[in-house]
């Protein structure tokens, strides 16, 4: 296999393992039908920060040895469900995106760092991603700052679409009642993505 061949297929399956529905998605998602697209950029930042952070950690095997201390692993997994869960409220409880109009801050950026540091999608997708695909054979620091790139830009650009797939959403309904049971089916749904994440 050639080196396009090895990019072509890291790209497809960076889109895939970042792209689809989980914990992260669904509370950009969620955080665009409760707050609004831009509103919502500074917690993709984070969270695009936090992964990048769980691509280092990966990269450098930190990742398996923290995960897999038996005092420490599960503290860290149960730090970061019950934030999630305190997010998935947030954004339950958020008024209507018409009458938000600033009332209300959204997620930081912090926040974000947190989600995507806390995640164990991302933990699994980057290993995944760099235990699968040699992008740099013979130097294993180009390699991993290539797929490192390569991972922000693809992810920078999905958190925008589920941002956008959340506000959409909320604005083809303007009615008060509407954008609340919109906002709760996203937090509901982040709760089951959180469950079905910490599960396996």
């Amino acid at each position: 296999m050639g080196l396009t061949d090895e990019v072509l297929g890291f790209v497809l399956a960076a889109v895939a393992l970042t792209g689809s529905p989980g914990p992260a998605n669904l509370a950009l998602a969620a955080t665009g039908a409760a707050f609004g697209v831009w509103r919502g950029v500074v917690l993709s930042a984070g969270i695009i920060a936090g992964v990048w952070a769980v691509m280092l950690l990966t990269a450098t095997g930190v990742a398996t040895f923290l995960l897999g201390e038996p005092a420490l692993g599960p503290i860290l997994k149960g730090a970061a469900a019950l934030y999630m869960l305190y997010l998935a409220w947030r954004i339950a409880t958020a008024p209507p995106l018409s009458r938000e109009k600033g009332k209300r801050a959204p997620p930081s950026f912090g926040a974000g760092i947190f989600l995507g540091v806390g995640n164990p999608k991302a933990y699994a997708a980057m290993a995944a991603l760099f235990s699968g695909f040699t992008l740099a054979r013979g130097a294993a620091v180009y390699d991993a700052a290539f797929k490192m790139l390569l991972v922000v830009g693809i992810m920078a650009a999905g958190n925008l679409l589920w941002l956008l797939l959340g506000a959409v959403l909320t604005n083809a309904f303007r009615d008060a009642r509407t954008n609340r049971a919109i906002n709760i089916v996203f937090a509901l749904s982040l709760l089951a993505s959180v469950a079905f994440a910490f599960a396996g």
